[in-house]
């Protein structure tokens, strides 16, 4: 039987909720299309409408031009080591919180049970605090004659200096702000692995090693996926921690954009950087999704 026989053979009384249904979905989703046309569609086509206005220019597409992209663009200019210092950050960022939050997802999904709450507490408690707050923080505590280098002086009559301001430090700061959204999708991935596979790899004779290669590994993807791509999206566009603890010793593409809204109210300029950075970003992520193939590792096909 079709799917239209199987309808029509349904009383009149049925066939009306079922239609009334399909009418009701797209009316629930409308305020949250709403939402997205006001928050997101709208300043996205105000951004790529000025990115082709003139120069210096605060009317939009008064007399549409290229010359903003053309400046990107000048061999002169070394804006585009902005966007390699970028990318770089929040490749070693994801390379990082891959590493280190594996261990602790798996702790929370499979080995800590009744503790696994109050991690889960301790691990979402610093984003009830403001992150130019934490990262303040984080100034007082690695600054010369700071808590660790004063510290140190204190007990044993020698320090560490002055830590701020390096490349390495601007990581430790994306790493530790941007860990609960590799965490959670990670734990999430590691979650849906059935221990009834597991508990069956080992029968077979597999070796711990071979159950996390073959079994976990594979199953949990989709959780690690999700968790890289949304921490390399927000360690691209990270300013606070280049700013705060970099001191600017490191010219992030987010800064760049900053200071041509801001300082050089240069606002055409700052628009094409920001469709360049998406337009880098998104073909970034698009190429990642279409080698991993999520449909066939969700099981989709």
């Amino acid at each position: 039987m079709t799917t239209a026989d199987a309808s029509e053979a349904l009383p009149p009384r049925a066939i009306a909720r079922r239609r009334l249904r399909l009418r009701a979905g797209p009316l629930l989703s409308l305020p949250l299309l709403l939402l997205l046309a006001v928050g997101f569609l709208a300043p996205l086509l105000a951004v790529l409408g000025f990115s082709f206005s003139e120069p210096r220019s605060f009317a939009l597409l008064a007399h549409p031009t290229l010359e903003n992209y053309e400046t990107i663009f000048d061999p002169a200019n070394t804006v585009y080591m902005s966007f390699l210092w970028s990318l770089w950050f929040a490749f070693l960022s994801v390379c990082i919180l891959a590493v280190v939050s594996y261990p602790v997802a798996y702790g929370l999904a499979k080995l800590f049970g009744r503790w696994a709450n109050l991690i889960t507490l301790l691990m979402v408690f610093p984003l009830f605090i403001s992150e130019n707050v934490r990262l303040y923080g984080w100034v007082l505590f690695f600054i010369k004659n700071g808590v660790l280098d004063g510290g140190l002086r204190s007990l044993f009559g020698f320090g560490i200096g002055d830590l701020l301001f390096t490349p390495g430090i601007i990581v430790f700061g994306m790493v530790y702000t941007y860990l609960p959204f590799m965490l959670f999708p990670m734990t999430l991935g590691l979650s849906m692995v059935p221990q009834e596979a597991v508990e069956a790899a080992g029968d077979l004779g597999a070796s711990r090693l071979q159950i996390f290669r073959e079994v976990e590994l594979p199953l949990s993807l989709p959780g690690i996926i999700i968790g890289a791509l949304l921490t390399f999206v927000l360690s691209v566009g990270a300013i606070a921690e280049s700013k705060v603890l970099g001191g600017q010793a490191v010219i992030v593409i987010t800064h760049d954009i900053e200071i041509a809204f801001t300082y050089a109210q240069n606002w055409p300029l700052g628009a094409a950087l920001a469709v360049l950075l998406m337009l880098v970003v998104g073909a970034l992520v698009l190429t990642v999704l279409r080698h991993l193939d999520l449909d066939r590792i969700l099981g989709r096909r």
